[in-house]
């Protein structure tokens, strides 16, 4: 990697966790904040919540081939301003309009924001260092959520309004932030395809999409991933856990803390464990591991009067969902940019978001609807189901992947280094904005570094 890519990563992750960490104070205390500090009550904050995934859903289809053909700064920009303007909507808006229009406002900036920044990591990444570049991106994701979150509790005050006028308007300035940490990056006028899929003349859009059988099983992978693990988490799962394995709020907010942590503490192990075996056995793994998670969540419903065994069985799921969120971060992204064509990066981010944003809209209305006719045993069922479903797709899904897709570091060539060698970007794929033409010198490791 040359030193100014490895310059520009570095400042995109700067402005990722600063963002992820503005949106950390805000994100556990907006129910609340519509329902009751602005005393609109609770079916307006339903919408609300549910306003972020419309806008979600109607951006994301667009954004893709805006990225493509414009490039991805000037999209994170307009996302940025956006999702500032949206954030500062919400802490001053009284009315129900304004609130939710303002939400609408922040899921859309939000949702432009997610495979902007993915596309600029595959820009300043190669195969050799992009898995590591994702696993830095989730953990400072996670790290900013969780800081942010324990700081706004710490300022939040339900009897003043100004407290989440603060709360917002940190988030505000979080996203200008981003906004002028893109800024301040300069891309090289192509990214690097030297190890991406060429356009094979192409033109490109969602037809060349779905004629990608690869990604296609991926995109069903992904949805049912989704929908199993991030989907229940606001919805299903935190209401089997106070109805059916009656542990308290306070407990639950110590297994969503579990989940942090897990993420956290095991993030780069895990990484120096995965990265250089196959994508597909990784995610069949973590099939596995969220089916022993959603075993434990039964068996803490089915101890009676054992508030021990059932917490700790709760705790147990948030962070063996951790663990598997930590071993799909280096995986999944990473497979996405290595499937795409050179010209088509963005779009192949832009659709994999739209399947996220798909399932974490069906997963907390199907997981909401289960658990209101307390249908909890086939609740969990179907999710075991899920699990072991995603198992079996991940498998038939590496069957679909060349070596290279697989496991790009164990099937690349380990050619022997010469003193003062080149790389050079291949001179395809879109174009950034007024970006000059150059060509990267690569950085020179004596004969014999490590690879």
């Amino acid at each position: 990697m040359t030193t100014a890519m490895g310059a520009a990563l570095r400042r995109i992750q700067l402005g990722n966790a600063l963002s992820a960490f503005g949106n950390g104070f805000t994100v556990p205390f907006l129910f609340i904040y519509v329902a009751q500090v602005r005393g609109l009550g609770a079916s307006t904050a339903g919408v609300v919540l549910a306003t972020f995934a419309v806008a979600a859903l109607l951006v994301l289809p667009f954004t893709g081939r805006v990225i493509d053909r414009r490039g991805p700064l000037l999209v994170a920009l307009a996302g940025s301003v956006a999702a500032a303007a949206g954030s500062m909507g919400l802490g001053l808006a009284g009315s129900e309009p304004l609130v939710i229009a303002s939400a609408g406002l922040l899921g859309a900036g939000i949702a432009v924001i997610q495979p902007t920044l993915a596309t600029m990591i595959v820009w300043c990444s190669t195969t050799a260092t992009r898995s590591r570049a994702f696993a830095m991106q989730f953990f400072l994701q996670n790290l900013g959520l969780g800081v942010g979150g324990l700081l706004g509790g710490l300022i939040v005050d339900t009897s003043r309004v100004s407290s989440f006028v603060t709360l917002f308007s940190i988030e505000a300035v979080m996203f200008l932030v981003l906004g002028a940490a893109v800024a301040s990056v300069r891309l090289p006028r192509v990214p690097r395809v030297d190890d991406l899929i060429p356009t094979d003349g192409r033109k490109g859009g969602w037809g060349s999409l779905l004629r990608d059988r690869a990604m296609v099983q991926l995109c069903g992978l992904g949805f049912v991933m989704f929908f199993a693990c991030y989907g229940q988490f606001e919805s299903g799962l935190s209401a089997f856990a106070v109805e059916v394995a009656r542990i308290s709020p306070t407990m639950l907010g110590v297994a969503l803390a579990a989940n942090t942590t897990a993420i956290v503490l095991a993030q780069f192990a895990v990484l120096k464990l995965v990265e250089r075996r196959r994508r597909s056995s990784v995610v069949a793994f973590v099939g596995l591991i969220w089916t022993v998670a959603w075993v434990a969540a039964g068996v803490s419903g089915l101890v009676p009067g054992s508030p021990v065994i059932a917490t700790a069985s709760i705790i147990s799921t948030y962070a063996l969902f951790g663990l598997g969120e930590a071993m799909l971060s280096p995986t999944v992204a990473p497979l996405v940019a290595d499937l795409a064509p050179s010209s088509l990066v963005g779009q192949y981010n832009s659709a994999f978001a739209l399947v996220k944003q798909l399932a974490l809209a069906v997963g907390p209305a199907v997981g909401g609807l289960m658990a209101g006719a307390s249908m909890y045993g086939p609740y969990i069922a179907l999710l075991i189901g899920c699990s072991l479903g995603i198992t079996v797709l991940a498998l038939r899904l590496g069957r679909s992947l060349t070596a290279a897709q697989d496991s790009p570091l164990r099937a690349a060539p380990q050619a022997p280094r010469t003193p003062g060698a080149v790389t050079a970007s291949a001179p395809a794929g879109p174009a950034t904005s007024g970006a000059p033409v150059s060509v990267q010198r690569a950085e020179v490791e004596p004969v014999g570094a490590a690879a």
